[in-house]
């Protein structure tokens, strides 16, 4: 019998019938409910400081995690135990924020919604749509894959980028590396990020990256914060070249006397992508099929790294 904790009572009850599994509650905020525990399945927010309590789980063997970000877990990741994150889960949510945040941006929502608070009617004919434009996806995994069925029938033209080069799919003819992003900037009006924070993608979008983006090129950045160089970006965003729809920061939460919240141009939200209703059920879900499959031949299907200390 597989021990594994999960975060809410709510799921343990949920996934009760899961055979070959014993559910023990524990959303890692104190001392570990029994030492038998095989695989732990932290909270969905607000955990990276309780990661220092896989130390104190001696039978560790894996961590499921229900985000798609795993870079906080990995430094506490003890020596040989398995982290998977959860791939999948939040696509839905996380690909409807991204072109929402694009049409918002595109289409003045927030110029509006500033006029409305003030009684104003605003002439605000002219400003571009989504239609007819050329849109970049940096980060073509599942959710990039996401936002792409979702612009396609909205009339976008879509590029997909990915670390390397590959095939395409039902979407894009193919896939390009990204080391043709110099190439492919100019071209394109509207970026999204939606790539994993590592050493080789922090700052990938400097101000040498925001030089090549078109003038009034739209930046819509659903990835983590730390892959922008957010001086560079406000300079850009001041200067009048880019605009950007920010889900993530650097740093965050955002201090409230940080000057990205004054930028003209910038529309922020508080790192909400994956945070809707649509992430409890498709969790649960992706759970289930997770650990019946750990129990089945001992790997998680999303397995991201193995620590080694």
């Amino acid at each position: 019998m597989t021990v594994v904790s999960l975060p809410e009572e709510r799921w343990v009850a949920e996934l009760a019938d899961l055979d070959g599994v014993e559910l023990v509650c524990w959303d890692m905020s104190s001392a570990p409910p029994r030492d038998d525990i095989e695989v732990v399945v932290p909270p969905y927010m607000g955990v990276s400081e309780r990661f220092a309590r896989f130390a104190e789980v001696p039978k560790l063997r894996a961590v499921q995690l229900v985000t798609a970000g795993f870079e906080t877990a990995l430094p506490y990741l003890p020596d040989g135990v398995v982290l998977a994150n959860g791939r999948g889960i939040h696509d839905t949510s996380t690909a409807e924020l991204a072109v929402g945040l694009a049409i918002a941006a595109q289409r003045g929502i927030p110029q509006a919604v500033r006029a409305q608070e003030h009684g104003e009617w605003q002439r605000m004919a002219g400003l571009p749509s989504l239609a007819d434009r050329h849109a970049l996806i940096i980060g073509y995994g599942s959710i990039g894959a996401q936002i792409a069925r979702r612009l396609e029938p909205m009339e976008v033209s879509i590029t997909a980028v990915a670390s390397t080069a590959r095939g395409g799919d039902d979407i894009v003819d193919a896939v390009h590396g990204v080391d043709e992003l110099p190439e492919l900037l100019p071209d394109h009006d509207v970026v999204f990020l939606i790539l994993p924070l590592t050493d080789a993608t922090r700052h990938l979008v400097d101000a040498a990256f925001l030089a090549r983006m078109p003038r009034n090129s739209l930046l819509v950045n659903v990835a983590r914060g730390g892959v922008v160089d957010t001086d560079a970006l406000v300079e850009a965003c001041r200067a009048g070249h880019v605009r950007a729809a920010l889900d993530v920061t650097d740093p965050e939460p955002l201090p409230e006397d940080h000057p990205l919240w004054t930028t003209e141009g910038a529309l922020i939200t508080p790192h909400v992508g994956g945070a809707t209703t649509a992430f409890e059920p498709r969790a649960l879900r992706f759970l289930r099929t997770a650990l019946a499959g750990y129990v089945s031949d001992g790997t998680l299907r999303t397995a991201v790294a193995t620590g080694a200390k």
